[in-house]
């Protein structure tokens, strides 16, 4: 640690003076430059624009100086070999293998698709129902609505949340007769879960419907399972080693299985596992999640930018921006590194976003205007997926496509005017464009798995642990405390006074 921590040093201070020397560059001046294509860069149809980013090729060089000086590509080696590289669990991380042509291979996945097939081709089910809450349903929810052109299944419904209107909304939208709930839980032990569980097992019980044929599980701990009451056919595992917010790719995603069949599941894989490919073996020049990733955290550790926008020009998309949150934030929200020291940087970034046009007509005033600059990917298909095959509505499509590159260029550009302050846009405002022909299982699936190294590269490059979470323990732990009766003696007053009011 103390050698790469020695030989990284003047990388560190020369990308430290250059991210000062910025202050004297303009993106208008900068992606006119001749040669300025090479920060575009391409993987099969998705082409990955980071022309309009605050660099030269002299800090492009120090970036990847400073890849090799954390010696990220042992990293990568290591993660894929399955080494734990989790190491406040003694794990290893093990998400990518559930893209391997091997998986589907695979007993537990057989018996997976076998099942979501079966509820497909059953016309007596007309819902799902998944309860789950974090990695268990924001992935899953997110890419079915993602694929809702590609969705001909039963109506699938996420509940995520313990406020008891949001199950009781969605119940009210389906038959207990042809429903099927899927309680989603890693330990088969989360409060929120378990308790929404408890809740539609009772409504299923109050309509005559046994829980035994309407419920499956998914989870780590099928003995939990099966003790709640979930009968062994109907409970599907995935190993203890992929963390829920890298798991929909696992059993997680039986919802999104039956929502697309598994031949459109096996292609989202697909898509992930080709991603997988090349991050794993091109060279970190033309890597593409290493130059983001890198890119990342030349915004936030040398540049100063503490938030970080996601910006999908495609309404299917829409949960894309909370899938990636939780990402990055409960990845790479850490206060230590992987040694447990204390870091003198921050790490990750906020993560934020929505789709446009709606938020050119909200908070892009705040992104051309502020004082703040806050980076942002735009992301954006050339072709609509699953809509009519009329001129129109392709008209409309390419009037979101031009949108999305003429904010990219206004950020970047801006426009003077000295005379009317109020109308000046400064301008200087970076971004990355992500284009792709269209909409597709595979093509969802190679965008999230780059996401996915995004984060683990830049948790690498800040010497963060990205695969453990005990941040959110303390919390659910008080609440667990409290709510079984709990001793008082540690809240503050305005807590108990709150508590009386219930």
């Amino acid at each position: 640690m103390a050698k790469n921590a020695t030989s990284t040093a003047p990388i560190d201070a020369a990308l430290q003076a250059a991210a000062k020397g910025m202050a004297s560059l303009h993106l208008r001046d900068l992606i006119y430059q001749s040669g300025r294509e090479k920060f575009s860069f391409t993987f099969e149809d998705l082409q990955v624009d980071c022309t309009r980013q605050p660099i030269t090729t002299e800090i492009f060089e120090m970036l990847l100086l400073l890849a090799d000086s954390k010696s990220l590509r042992q990293s990568i080696d290591d993660m894929f070999a399955g080494q734990p590289i989790n190491i406040t669990e003694s794990r290893p991380v093990l998400h990518c293998m559930l893209r391997t042509p091997d998986y589907q291979k695979r007993d537990e996945y057989k018996k997976l698709a076998t099942f979501a097939d079966a509820v497909r081709a059953d016309k007596s089910f007309s819902a799902v129902v998944n309860l789950g809450t974090g990695g268990s349903s924001l992935g899953p929810a997110m890419v079915t609505q993602g694929l809702a052109g590609f969705h001909d299944g039963p109506a699938v419904h996420y509940v995520g949340n313990i406020d008891p209107s949001a199950l009781h909304d969605v119940l009210k939208k389906c038959d207990p007769q042809s429903t099927l709930i899927i309680v989603t839980s890693k330990t088969f032990t989360t409060q929120e879960t378990l308790a929404n569980a408890a809740l539609a097992k009772d409504w299923l019980a109050a309509h005559g419907v046994a829980s035994e044929t309407a419920m499956a599980a998914v989870t780590a701990t099928a003995e939990r399972a099966a003790a709640w009451g979930i009968k062994d056919a109907n409970i599907f595992t995935f190993d203890d080693s992929v963390g829920g917010r890298y798991s929909l790719w696992s059993a997680v995603g039986l919802s999104v299985m039956i929502a697309i069949g598994s031949k459109a599941f096996g292609q989202l894989l697909d898509g992930a596992y080709h991603m997988d490919r090349h991050f794993k073996e091109t060279p970190f020049a033309t890597n593409i999640p290493v130059i983001m990733g890198l890119l990342r955290v030349w915004h936030r550790r040398y540049l100063g930018h503490m938030a970080y926008g996601l910006m999908p020009y495609d309404q299917r998309l829409a949960r894309l921006p909370a899938w990636a949150q939780q990402l990055e934030m409960e990845s790479n929200g850490k206060g230590v590194d992987r040694a447990g020291h204390a870091l003198s940087a921050p790490a990750g970034p906020l993560i934020w976003g929505e789709p446009g046009t709606n938020g050119q007509h909200s908070f892009f005033q705040w992104l051309h205007q502020s004082s703040d600059i806050v980076p942002i990917d735009i992301l954006v298909t050339c072709k609509p997926t699953a809509v009519p095959r009329d001129k129109q509505w392709h008209d409309n499509h390419r009037m979101l496509a031009i949108n999305a590159v003429a904010q990219a260029e206004a950020l970047a550009i801006g426009q003077g005017n000295v005379t009317e302050p109020h109308r000046h846009f400064p301008g200087n405002r970076p971004s990355i464009m992500l284009s792709w022909e269209a909409n597709s299982p595979y093509a969802l699936g190679r965008l999230l798995a780059l996401y996915e190294h995004v984060t683990v590269v830049s948790g690498f490059l800040l010497d963060v642990n990205s695969f453990d979470q005990w941040g959110v323990e303390l919390g659910k732990q008080m609440a667990n405390d409290l709510g079984k009766g709990g001793a008082l003696a540690n809240f503050s007053p305005a807590a108990h006074r709150f508590l009386r009011r219930l």
